[in-house]
Protein backbone atom coordinates (compact mmCIF):
# COMPACT_ATOMS: atom_id res chain seq x y z
CA UNK A 1 0.00 0.00 0.00
CA UNK A 2 1.32 3.40 -1.31
CA UNK A 3 1.77 5.97 1.80
CA UNK A 4 0.31 9.33 1.67
CA UNK A 5 1.26 11.97 -0.78
CA UNK A 6 2.22 15.36 -0.78
CA UNK A 7 3.37 17.95 -2.90
CA UNK A 8 5.26 20.32 -2.63
CA UNK A 9 5.66 23.59 -4.97
CA UNK A 10 9.28 24.08 -4.26
CA UNK A 11 11.43 27.18 -4.62
CA UNK A 12 13.96 25.50 -6.41
CA UNK A 13 14.02 22.97 -8.67
CA UNK A 14 15.15 19.21 -7.95
CA UNK A 15 18.55 19.78 -9.82
CA UNK A 16 18.76 23.60 -8.49
CA UNK A 17 20.78 25.10 -5.71
CA UNK A 18 20.05 22.67 -2.78
CA UNK A 19 18.05 24.68 0.12
CA UNK A 20 15.89 23.77 3.01
CA UNK A 21 12.57 23.10 0.45
CA UNK A 22 14.77 20.00 -1.05
CA UNK A 23 15.98 19.07 2.45
CA UNK A 24 12.85 18.68 3.97
CA UNK A 25 11.34 16.93 1.31
CA UNK A 26 13.62 14.52 1.28
CA UNK A 27 13.59 13.56 4.26
CA UNK A 28 9.71 13.32 4.62
CA UNK A 29 9.80 10.50 2.39
CA UNK A 30 10.26 7.86 5.52
CA UNK A 31 6.43 9.22 6.18
CA UNK A 32 4.97 9.99 2.84
CA UNK A 33 5.60 9.96 -1.25
CA UNK A 34 6.27 13.30 -2.67
CA UNK A 35 5.36 14.54 -5.82
CA UNK A 36 7.89 17.84 -6.01
CA UNK A 37 6.77 20.60 -8.68
CA UNK A 38 9.56 22.15 -9.71
CA UNK A 39 9.80 25.88 -10.65
CA UNK A 40 7.84 26.72 -14.21
CA UNK A 41 9.87 27.21 -17.37
CA UNK A 42 9.06 28.53 -20.44
CA UNK A 43 10.62 28.52 -23.86
CA UNK A 44 12.35 31.71 -22.76
CA UNK A 45 13.83 30.46 -20.09
CA UNK A 46 17.88 30.33 -20.34
CA UNK A 47 19.51 26.98 -20.50
CA UNK A 48 21.07 27.33 -17.37
CA UNK A 49 18.20 27.30 -15.21
CA UNK A 50 16.36 24.30 -17.36
CA UNK A 51 18.12 21.45 -15.99
CA UNK A 52 17.54 19.20 -18.88
CA UNK A 53 14.28 20.16 -19.54
CA UNK A 54 13.90 20.41 -23.28
CA UNK A 55 13.05 23.54 -24.89
CA UNK A 56 10.87 22.35 -27.23
CA UNK A 57 7.45 21.32 -26.74
CA UNK A 58 4.86 22.59 -24.13
CA UNK A 59 3.64 19.74 -22.45
CA UNK A 60 4.88 19.46 -18.69
CA UNK A 61 7.28 16.29 -17.67
CA UNK A 62 7.14 13.71 -15.22
CA UNK A 63 10.27 12.07 -13.80
CA UNK A 64 11.12 9.82 -10.54
CA UNK A 65 14.26 11.14 -9.12
CA UNK A 66 14.51 8.82 -6.09
CA UNK A 67 12.79 6.37 -4.29
CA UNK A 68 9.40 8.60 -3.22
CA UNK A 69 10.18 11.38 -5.13
CA UNK A 70 8.51 12.14 -8.47
CA UNK A 71 9.53 15.42 -10.19
CA UNK A 72 6.95 17.61 -12.34
CA UNK A 73 8.50 20.58 -14.15
CA UNK A 74 5.74 22.54 -15.31
CA UNK A 75 5.77 24.84 -18.71
CA UNK A 76 3.97 28.11 -18.81
CA UNK A 77 3.51 31.77 -20.64
CA UNK A 78 7.40 33.28 -21.17
CA UNK A 79 7.52 36.29 -19.13
CA UNK A 80 5.65 34.47 -16.09
CA UNK A 81 7.08 36.35 -13.11
CA UNK A 82 5.38 39.69 -14.48
CA UNK A 83 2.91 41.12 -12.41
CA UNK A 84 -0.31 40.41 -15.56
CA UNK A 85 0.84 37.21 -16.24
CA UNK A 86 1.62 35.65 -13.41
CA UNK A 87 -1.91 34.98 -13.16
CA UNK A 88 -2.09 32.69 -15.95
CA UNK A 89 1.51 31.10 -14.13
CA UNK A 90 -0.45 29.77 -11.09
CA UNK A 91 -3.03 28.72 -13.14
CA UNK A 92 -1.16 26.97 -15.69
CA UNK A 93 0.93 25.67 -12.55
CA UNK A 94 -1.97 23.94 -10.74
CA UNK A 95 -3.54 22.53 -13.82
CA UNK A 96 -0.15 20.98 -15.09
CA UNK A 97 -0.17 19.31 -10.82
CA UNK A 98 -3.24 17.94 -11.48
CA UNK A 99 -2.72 16.15 -14.49
CA UNK A 100 0.09 14.94 -13.31
CA UNK A 101 -1.87 13.43 -10.60
CA UNK A 102 -4.13 11.98 -12.77
CA UNK A 103 -1.44 10.32 -14.32
CA UNK A 104 -0.35 9.18 -11.33
CA UNK A 105 -3.72 7.98 -10.20
CA UNK A 106 -2.91 9.66 -6.84
CA UNK A 107 -4.61 11.72 -4.14
CA UNK A 108 -2.96 14.12 -1.75
CA UNK A 109 -3.60 14.18 1.68
CA UNK A 110 -1.45 17.86 1.47
CA UNK A 111 -0.18 20.61 -0.95
CA UNK A 112 2.89 22.81 0.55
CA UNK A 113 3.69 26.20 -1.33
CA UNK A 114 7.33 26.83 -0.90
CA UNK A 115 6.60 30.36 -2.31
CA UNK A 116 3.81 32.79 -2.50
CA UNK A 117 2.52 31.80 -6.13
CA UNK A 118 -0.89 31.05 -5.74
CA UNK A 119 -1.43 27.17 -5.80
CA UNK A 120 -3.14 26.64 -2.70
CA UNK A 121 -6.69 27.57 -3.80
CA UNK A 122 -9.24 25.23 -5.07
CA UNK A 123 -7.74 22.14 -3.69
CA UNK A 124 -11.06 21.07 -2.18
CA UNK A 125 -11.73 19.36 1.43
CA UNK A 126 -9.76 16.51 2.42
CA UNK A 127 -6.49 18.44 0.94
CA UNK A 128 -4.19 20.33 3.35
CA UNK A 129 -3.15 23.58 2.33
CA UNK A 130 0.30 24.61 3.52
CA UNK A 131 2.59 27.51 3.40
CA UNK A 132 5.98 26.87 4.21
CA UNK A 133 7.76 29.96 4.84
CA UNK A 134 11.69 29.90 5.06
CA UNK A 135 11.73 33.88 4.87
CA UNK A 136 10.36 37.34 5.52
CA UNK A 137 9.17 37.70 2.11
CA UNK A 138 8.41 41.62 2.53
CA UNK A 139 11.30 42.61 4.32
CA UNK A 140 13.24 40.59 1.35
CA UNK A 141 11.40 42.14 -1.25
CA UNK A 142 13.83 45.31 -2.29
CA UNK A 143 16.66 42.80 -2.34
CA UNK A 144 14.82 40.48 -4.53
CA UNK A 145 13.97 43.23 -6.89
CA UNK A 146 10.58 43.08 -6.02
CA UNK A 147 7.91 45.77 -5.30
CA UNK A 148 6.92 45.43 -1.59
CA UNK A 149 3.42 46.48 -1.63
CA UNK A 150 2.83 43.38 -4.38
CA UNK A 151 4.37 40.70 -2.17
CA UNK A 152 2.58 42.06 0.51
CA UNK A 153 -1.00 41.72 -1.07
CA UNK A 154 0.79 38.10 -2.29
CA UNK A 155 1.56 36.73 1.47
CA UNK A 156 -1.94 38.04 2.14
CA UNK A 157 -3.84 36.27 -0.07
CA UNK A 158 -1.14 32.68 0.29
CA UNK A 159 -2.31 33.18 4.28
CA UNK A 160 -5.85 33.36 3.63
CA UNK A 161 -5.52 30.04 1.64
CA UNK A 162 -3.56 28.35 4.60
CA UNK A 163 -4.76 25.34 6.46
CA UNK A 164 -1.17 25.68 8.35
CA UNK A 165 1.81 28.29 8.13
CA UNK A 166 4.90 26.44 8.99
CA UNK A 167 7.70 29.24 10.14
CA UNK A 168 11.35 28.36 10.20
CA UNK A 169 12.08 31.01 12.98
CA UNK A 170 10.38 32.18 15.94
CA UNK A 171 10.62 36.19 13.78
CA UNK A 172 8.27 34.89 11.66
CA UNK A 173 5.60 32.40 13.25
CA UNK A 174 5.09 35.93 15.38
CA UNK A 175 4.62 37.69 12.20
CA UNK A 176 2.18 35.65 11.00
CA UNK A 177 0.14 35.11 13.81
CA UNK A 178 -0.04 38.45 14.19
CA UNK A 179 -1.64 38.65 10.74
CA UNK A 180 -3.72 36.01 11.65
CA UNK A 181 -2.81 33.15 10.06
CA UNK A 182 -5.27 30.38 10.70
CA UNK A 183 -2.74 27.97 11.92
CA UNK A 184 1.40 28.80 12.85
CA UNK A 185 3.93 25.54 13.88
CA UNK A 186 7.61 26.98 14.78
CA UNK A 187 9.63 24.06 12.76
CA UNK A 188 12.91 25.60 12.03
CA UNK A 189 15.70 24.75 9.99
CA UNK A 190 17.38 21.39 9.81
CA UNK A 191 20.73 20.05 9.06
CA UNK A 192 21.60 16.82 7.16
CA UNK A 193 23.93 15.27 9.44
CA UNK A 194 24.54 12.16 7.35
CA UNK A 195 26.58 13.93 5.09
CA UNK A 196 29.18 15.42 7.70
CA UNK A 197 29.63 11.53 9.26
CA UNK A 198 31.19 10.27 5.64
CA UNK A 199 35.38 10.09 5.96
CA UNK A 200 36.97 11.92 2.85
CA UNK A 201 39.59 14.42 2.48
CA UNK A 202 39.33 17.83 2.16
CA UNK A 203 38.76 19.54 -1.14
CA UNK A 204 41.80 20.23 -3.32
CA UNK A 205 41.97 24.32 -3.06
CA UNK A 206 43.56 26.90 -5.32
CA UNK A 207 45.97 27.75 -2.73
CA UNK A 208 47.08 26.75 0.34
CA UNK A 209 45.78 28.70 3.65
CA UNK A 210 47.51 29.09 7.14
CA UNK A 211 45.34 28.30 10.21
CA UNK A 212 43.57 29.36 12.14
CA UNK A 213 41.13 29.19 8.73
CA UNK A 214 37.49 30.51 9.18
CA UNK A 215 35.09 29.37 6.58
CA UNK A 216 32.15 30.93 4.99
CA UNK A 217 29.47 28.57 2.69
CA UNK A 218 26.56 30.06 1.37
CA UNK A 219 26.08 33.20 -0.64
CA UNK A 220 28.01 35.93 -0.49
CA UNK A 221 25.37 39.31 -0.86
CA UNK A 222 23.98 42.70 0.73
CA UNK A 223 22.91 40.42 3.57
CA UNK A 224 26.48 39.70 4.12
CA UNK A 225 28.98 42.19 6.72
CA UNK A 226 31.66 42.20 4.68
CA UNK A 227 33.24 44.27 7.42
CA UNK A 228 33.57 41.35 9.56
CA UNK A 229 35.04 39.21 6.67
CA UNK A 230 37.74 42.09 5.95
CA UNK A 231 38.86 41.66 9.95
CA UNK A 232 39.21 38.90 10.15
CA UNK A 233 41.81 38.84 7.03
CA UNK A 234 43.19 41.93 8.17
CA UNK A 235 43.94 40.02 12.14
CA UNK A 236 45.52 37.39 9.79
CA UNK A 237 43.31 34.72 9.73
CA UNK A 238 42.36 32.63 6.62
CA UNK A 239 38.98 33.24 5.23
CA UNK A 240 37.63 29.99 2.64
CA UNK A 241 34.71 31.16 0.96
CA UNK A 242 32.05 28.76 -0.49
CA UNK A 243 29.67 30.39 -2.34
CA UNK A 244 28.41 32.53 -5.22
CA UNK A 245 28.87 36.08 -5.33
CA UNK A 246 26.49 38.94 -6.05
CA UNK A 247 28.22 40.74 -8.87
CA UNK A 248 25.90 43.65 -7.01
CA UNK A 249 27.10 43.32 -3.76
CA UNK A 250 30.94 45.37 -3.05
CA UNK A 251 32.32 43.86 -6.59
CA UNK A 252 35.18 46.23 -6.12
CA UNK A 253 36.38 45.38 -2.62
CA UNK A 254 34.65 41.68 -2.38
CA UNK A 255 37.24 40.92 -5.70
CA UNK A 256 40.04 42.70 -3.63
CA UNK A 257 39.67 40.57 -0.63
CA UNK A 258 39.43 37.18 -2.51
CA UNK A 259 43.00 38.21 -3.74
CA UNK A 260 44.57 38.65 -0.64
CA UNK A 261 46.82 35.86 -0.24
CA UNK A 262 45.21 34.55 3.05
CA UNK A 263 41.83 34.36 1.45
CA UNK A 264 40.20 31.68 -0.99
CA UNK A 265 37.29 31.84 -2.66
CA UNK A 266 35.96 28.68 -4.55
CA UNK A 267 32.26 29.75 -6.03
CA UNK A 268 29.40 27.99 -5.80
CA UNK A 269 30.16 24.35 -5.40
CA UNK A 270 27.16 21.26 -4.65
CA UNK A 271 25.91 20.55 -1.75
CA UNK A 272 27.61 17.09 -2.11
CA UNK A 273 31.08 18.75 -2.40
CA UNK A 274 30.95 20.81 1.20
CA UNK A 275 31.77 18.76 4.04
CA UNK A 276 34.88 18.48 1.84
CA UNK A 277 35.72 22.13 2.21
CA UNK A 278 35.05 22.34 5.83
CA UNK A 279 37.44 20.20 6.50
CA UNK A 280 39.85 22.70 5.92
CA UNK A 281 38.37 25.04 8.67
CA UNK A 282 38.82 25.39 12.24
CA UNK A 283 35.74 28.00 12.54
CA UNK A 284 32.57 28.64 10.85
CA UNK A 285 31.42 31.75 10.43
CA UNK A 286 27.82 33.21 10.03
CA UNK A 287 28.39 37.17 9.10
CA UNK A 288 24.73 38.48 8.46
CA UNK A 289 24.03 41.80 8.96
CA UNK A 290 21.57 43.68 11.42
CA UNK A 291 18.75 43.42 8.86
CA UNK A 292 14.54 42.37 9.24
CA UNK A 293 15.16 39.88 6.68
CA UNK A 294 17.96 38.38 8.16
CA UNK A 295 16.71 38.65 11.49
CA UNK A 296 13.96 36.57 10.38
CA UNK A 297 16.10 33.89 8.98
CA UNK A 298 17.12 30.58 10.25
CA UNK A 299 20.76 30.07 8.50
CA UNK A 300 21.49 26.55 7.78
CA UNK A 301 25.32 27.24 7.73
CA UNK A 302 25.37 27.42 11.37
CA UNK A 303 23.92 23.97 11.82
CA UNK A 304 26.51 23.34 9.25
CA UNK A 305 29.60 24.00 10.91
CA UNK A 306 27.94 21.98 13.86
CA UNK A 307 27.41 18.61 11.92
CA UNK A 308 31.28 19.07 10.76
CA UNK A 309 32.26 18.95 13.87
CA UNK A 310 33.59 22.48 13.59
CA UNK A 311 32.84 25.44 16.44
CA UNK A 312 30.37 28.21 15.13
CA UNK A 313 30.50 31.97 15.13
CA UNK A 314 27.54 34.04 14.27
CA UNK A 315 26.13 37.19 14.62
CA UNK A 316 23.49 38.18 16.89
CA UNK A 317 20.20 36.90 15.50
CA UNK A 318 16.74 35.39 16.75
CA UNK A 319 17.73 31.71 15.34
CA UNK A 320 20.86 31.69 17.45
CA UNK A 321 19.07 32.36 20.75
CA UNK A 322 16.33 30.27 19.79
CA UNK A 323 19.29 27.21 19.49
CA UNK A 324 20.15 28.26 23.06
CA UNK A 325 23.69 27.00 23.16
CA UNK A 326 26.83 27.74 24.50
CA UNK A 327 28.49 25.55 22.05
CA UNK A 328 27.33 28.91 18.96
CA UNK A 329 29.23 32.12 19.85
CA UNK A 330 27.82 35.28 19.24
CA UNK A 331 29.74 38.19 17.96
CA UNK A 332 28.50 41.44 16.21
CA UNK A 333 31.39 43.85 15.41
CA UNK A 334 34.97 43.32 14.00
CA UNK A 335 36.26 43.33 17.07
CA UNK A 336 34.51 41.14 18.49
CA UNK A 337 34.55 38.71 15.46
CA UNK A 338 38.11 38.07 15.75
CA UNK A 339 38.23 37.92 19.66
CA UNK A 340 35.41 34.74 19.45
CA UNK A 341 37.15 33.42 15.73
CA UNK A 342 40.67 33.11 17.73
CA UNK A 343 38.64 31.75 20.66
CA UNK A 344 36.90 28.74 18.89
CA UNK A 345 39.82 28.05 16.83
CA UNK A 346 41.94 27.02 20.01
CA UNK A 347 39.30 24.61 21.30
CA UNK A 348 38.44 23.17 17.49
CA UNK A 349 40.52 19.89 17.32
CA UNK A 350 39.30 18.95 20.80
CA UNK A 351 37.34 15.66 20.43
CA UNK A 352 35.34 16.47 23.45
CA UNK A 353 34.15 19.71 21.89
CA UNK A 354 33.63 17.74 18.78
CA UNK A 355 31.33 15.12 19.44
CA UNK A 356 29.02 17.59 21.95
CA UNK A 357 28.44 19.95 18.81
CA UNK A 358 28.14 16.54 16.55
CA UNK A 359 25.33 15.21 19.14
CA UNK A 360 24.08 18.74 19.40
CA UNK A 361 23.19 19.03 15.49
CA UNK A 362 21.60 15.34 15.83
CA UNK A 363 19.11 17.17 18.01
CA UNK A 364 18.76 19.36 15.06
CA UNK A 365 18.61 17.25 11.80
CA UNK A 366 16.26 17.36 9.00
CA UNK A 367 14.93 13.82 9.85
CA UNK A 368 13.79 15.32 13.29
CA UNK A 369 11.71 18.42 11.19
CA UNK A 370 10.37 16.22 8.97
CA UNK A 371 9.26 13.92 11.95
CA UNK A 372 7.81 17.71 13.66
CA UNK A 373 5.85 18.17 9.62
CA UNK A 374 4.74 14.72 9.76
CA UNK A 375 2.68 15.49 13.09
CA UNK A 376 1.55 18.57 11.71
CA UNK A 377 0.02 17.12 8.44
CA UNK A 378 -2.41 14.66 8.36
CA UNK A 379 -0.36 11.32 7.48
Amino acid sequence: MPQPLVVVFAGTSWDGVTGSDRLLAAALTPHADILWVDPPISAATPDRYRYGASRLGVAPQIRLVSDGVTRLTPRVLPLHTRPYIKVSTAALIRSQTRWALRKLDRRPVAVVACNLVDVLRSWGPGVSKVLYGTDDYVAGAELMGQDAARVAEDERRQLDNADLVVAVSTVLAERWTALRAKRVELIPNGVQTSAYRVPGEPAVLPKPLAGPVAGVIGQFSDRTDFELLAALADDGISLLLVGPHDARWEPERFAALTERPNVVWVGRQPFESLPSFLRHIDVGVTPYRDTPFNRASFPLKTLEYLAAGKPPVSTDLPAVHWLDSPLVRVASTPKEMVAAVREAAAESGDPTQMAARQAFAEQHSWAERAKALAAALPL
